[in-house]
């Protein structure tokens, strides 16, 4: 026999082990991870709709903080020949009436005025101390989340009728003190308009709310992932009176933002947030989130999912041991740790798609890399067949259902009366969420879900 023919049998026989044999080892060429590291996933621009309630109550508080002791003063007896200073005695209590804010202000008035005349010095004047309410009434208008107010004074009343003792005698005087406050009037509404318009505008306190609402807080320990609004825009409605409060539209235009890892910071930038006025605002949340599966904790999932199974072809089975994921040029890497008739690794790449029905992840166009295809054709071509591919693939998919509930939870502390701040309430629905699509970065698979809902924020009992 030739050195040739015997070097052929040699190689025949050698083959016909490797493949005949109980155990084969295979080391495929491992595809390294593409590198692209970003921390930060961010779905698309969401919009929040936040009906907005002022109460009447809150305006009253903080008209009453700045309204205190001496609120009005007139020295100048020249003209209408009267001076005059009135103190608020007690709160000043606001409701609504006929679609305007009547105000009751408690007061206690001193008055100088001079009557008679200056012929022949028949004059005097006199001094008036009287106790009474006012009553005012005023057209407010809130834009862009400042009030103002047009207030005209429509009734006095007093504890007592006033008078002034006069060779013995108590005269009513209230024929007097009555047009002296007439002719004030347009004073005193002024001095109530000026003390409204000065109230600092909610702006600052929609700004706080916001601020915290942006503090990222953690939706998954297991998952290490945190969840941050980022807020863009602001869209402000004018205000109405509605009985007891006063109600606008906001619109919040938002980043819903997803990171993995260490707790981020508050990046929140107040002087970024833009107002805008406009008309109408829509009247429902259009929320995007993001959720997270990591790397390691779909690849534990998928590791349970081929417990107890053997997948075979004649007498030859195998195991599949452990299963590690990555993502390589927009695609999944699947690495099998696997022992029985083959020990060793081999690699499978696939598309990462969402079944709606199952709220699963699967892999699609799953095939065996180039380097490992070329290693089993070599050692193990039994373990190319299509029926073992389909059922290996079959058991490559991992439920994201908590991932969906992780997301809706991060929803849900804005929604269930919450308070970012004294005085401050939050309340709202949310509907189910739909899926959109999912990406891949080399952290991560990450599906993209939206939701829509309802929300309603309530000023009332601020400090």
């Amino acid at each position: 026999m030739s050195f040739i023919r015997f070097f052929f049998y040699l190689f025949a026989l050698i083959f016909l082990v490797s493949s005949c044999g109980t155990t084969s080892k295979i080391d495929a060429l491992k595809p390294l991870p593409s590198d692209d590291s970003p921390m930060v996933y961010k779905s698309t621009t969401s919009f929040v709709s936040m009906p907005l309630e002022i109460s009447l109550k809150e305006i009253e508080k903080q008209l009453n903080k700045k309204l205190t002791g001496l609120i009005y003063e007139d020295n100048d007896m020249k003209g209408d020949k009267q001076e005059m200073k009135i103190w608020k005695t007690a709160d000043i209590k606001i409701t609504e009436k006929n679609g305007k804010i009547q105000a009751l202000l408690p007061l206690k008035v001193w008055a100088k005025f001079k009557y008679g005349t200056d012929f022949m010095g028949l004059n005097d004047s006199r001094e008036v101390n009287l106790n009474g309410t006012i009553t005012l009434l005023s057209d407010a208008k809130m834009s862009n989340l400042k009030l103002t107010t047009s207030s005209k004074i429509d009734d006095y009343v007093w504890s007592e009728s006033p008078t002034i003792v006069v060779a013995g005698k108590n005269v009513p005087i209230t024929y007097v003190i009555n047009p002296m406050l007439s002719l004030s009037k347009s004073k005193i509404s002024k001095m109530i308009d000026d003390a409204i318009n000065d109230l600092p505008d909610f702006k600052p306190m929609v700004l706080d709310v916001l601020q915290t609402m942006s503090t990222p807080f953690l939706t998954s320990d297991l998952y290490q992932t945190w969840f941050r609004m980022e807020p863009i825009e602001v869209y402000v409605t004018d205000a109405t009176l509605d009985k007891s409060k006063i109600t606008m539209d906001l619109g919040l235009k938002c980043n819903m933002l997803t990171m993995v890892g260490q707790e981020p910071k508050n990046t929140f930038d107040r002087a970024a947030v833009v107002f805008k006025s406009v008309t109408k605002v829509p009247d429902k949340i259009t929320a995007n989130v993001a959720a997270i599966s990591t790397y390691e904790s779909a690849s534990r999932i998928i590791t349970k999912n081929f417990r107890g199974q053997e997948f075979a072809s004649g007498s030859r089975k195998i195991v599949v041991n452990e299963v590690n994921l990555w993502q390589k040029d927009g695609k999944i890497i699947i690495q099998l740790l696997m022992s029985g008739s083959l020990n060793g690794t081999i690699y499978l790449a696939g598309i990462p798609k969402y079944k709606a029905d199952t709220q699963e992840i699967y892999f699609e166009n799953v095939d065996y890399v180039l380097s490992t295809k070329g290693m089993l054709t070599r050692t193990a071509n039994w373990l190319l067949q299509g029926v073992i591919l389909k059922k290996i693939e079959a058991s490559c998919r991992y439920s994201i259902k908590s991932n969906l509930d992780d997301g809706k939870k991060s929803m849900l502390p804005y929604l269930n009366n919450y308070s970012p701040m004294k005085g401050v309430f939050v309340d709202g629905t949310m509907n189910d969420f739909e899926f959109e699509k999912v990406e891949i970065t080399n952290k991560a698979i990450i599906a993209f879900i939206k939701t829509t809902g309802t929300m309603k924020v309530k000023i009332d009992g601020m400090d």
